[in-house]
């Protein structure tokens, strides 16, 4: 099968790019900014077995695949404690077993015997993006615009009302631009992921999502995630819904007075603003708490995940006007989140539990491997279970902490 022109012009870029980098930092005079080769690459691994035939919420399958993401590119370290980054990569992304058939094995699914699902169909997207960072005595600013990895944000303190774990796995980039600061006792980031360009059948869609988090005394922290979905119209199809997510919380850490890695209790609440325009004509208000509850010692640990409130997301059985349902296409949660495991209406409150049992050994900042077991629960209703194992090799991780150790050292 021959390689198409664009990519084949592109990886040659990326090439050059390569063999040509390491030379330029020969180059430069002293006192002036130094311009460094720069190199990225991020490698993941996800098995999710989901047994969910006793829920409507979610299809049993198994998700099982591995992602590829290489990048070079070019830094800028200014005196001034400034460092710019300019990148140039390529999204590898495999779902194992998905190799074309022999058409003769594929009568009714011409898909599956397709010649795209070769090799050179695993290059989902090129990402390219420009990198700021600041140092402003204690506070560092760091931006991200252009095609960037969705791993730069901190996901950590998103509800899984917020995106689940198959969308972070399947949708890895983020298209747009992302601004974060630090500080010794916070961190704050806010950004923008532009998902459709307005055209004749696509919708025009974008996401504006925040977060942070402040330490307020040795166990207490207060914090905040946020986002406002815009899903607009077409030229061909009317309609506009607005979807706004707020989650403020307060987290609890005792594992340092208990002697423990990780002991901790978030309290959370969880309110969500949604209107349809044309169908519905007036916003709706879902909203709940969510009790969080995590142990963790010698790596293994027990996570529990409590949630009760209101359907978070009212329009997902719904169509728009070209009669597309808007399902996980407006709701990038949990699907566990709708609450109510039946087919009748319940406007009524109801119940969400996720209990996870992990084992995830600390092997280096830069990879982490985790193995674990998840039972859900809505009411009384067991809803099924998944088996994961998943292996995350992040290269950015480790420059990024040689990078800061040298910081320190130049400071003090």
């Amino acid at each position: 099968m021959k390689a198409r022109p664009h990519l084949c012009r592109t990886l040659a870029a990326i090439i050059a790019v390569t063999i040509f980098c390491p030379f330029i930092s020969r180059a430069q005079d002293e006192g002036k900014p130094s311009v460094n080769f720069a190199y990225d690459v991020d490698f993941e691994m996800d098995f999710d077995n989901r047994e969910l035939y006793r829920s409507r919420f979610s299809e049993s399958m198994t998700i099982f695949g591995a992602r590829l993401t290489p990048s070079v590119g070019i830094s800028i370290n200014q005196k001034n404690g400034t460092w710019h980054k300019v990148m140039l990569g390529i999204d590898i992304m495999k779902d194992f077993g998905a190799s074309p058939l022999p058409p003769e094995l594929a009568p009714e699914s011409p898909g599956e015997a397709s010649s795209r699902q070769n090799n050179l169909s695993l290059l989902r997207e090129f990402t390219l993006y420009y990198g700021l960072r600041k140092e402003f005595g204690k506070t560092s600013m760091t931006l991200y615009a252009g095609i960037f990895p969705r791993r730069f944000t901190d996901e950590d303190r998103y509800s899984r009302a917020f995106f689940s774990d198959s969308l972070t796995f399947y949708d890895n980039n983020l298209e747009g631009l992302l601004i974060k600061f630090r500080r010794p006792k916070a961190q704050f980031e806010i950004g923008c992921d532009w998902m459709g360009k307005y055209g004749v059948s696509r919708r025009e869609r974008f996401m504006i999502f925040a977060s942070g988090e402040g330490k307020v005394a040795p166990v207490l922290s207060i914090g905040y995630a946020a986002y406002m979905y815009h899903y607009a119209c077409s030229q061909l199809h009317d309609g506009v819904v607005d979807n706004f997510l707020a989650n403020p919380y307060l987290r609890l850490d005792f594992g340092h007075l208990m002697s423990m890695q990780r002991f901790s209790v978030r309290l959370g609440y969880l309110q969500s603003l949604q209107q349809d325009r044309l169908n519905i004509g007036r916003y709706v208000f879902p909203c709940g708490g969510e009790l969080d509850i995590e142990m963790r010692k010698w790596d293994a640990g027990i996570a529990n995940s409590f949630f009760y409130g209101t359907d978070m997301m009212p329009y997902y059985n719904s169509k728009d006007a070209s009669g597309i349902k808007y399902g996980n296409i407006l709701y990038m949660g949990s699907p566990f989140y709708r609450v109510h495991d039946s087919r009748q209406e319940e406007p009524s409150p109801g119940m969400y539990d996720c209990l996870e049992i992990y084992y995830e050994p600390e092997i280096g900042g830069f990879l982490k491997i985790k193995a674990a077991a998840l039972f859900h629960f809505n009411g009384s209703r067991y809803s099924g279970c998944q088996q994961t194992v998943s292996l995350k090799f992040n290269l950015h991780r480790l420059l990024d902490r040689t990078l800061h150790n040298r910081r320190q050292t130049e400071i003090f």
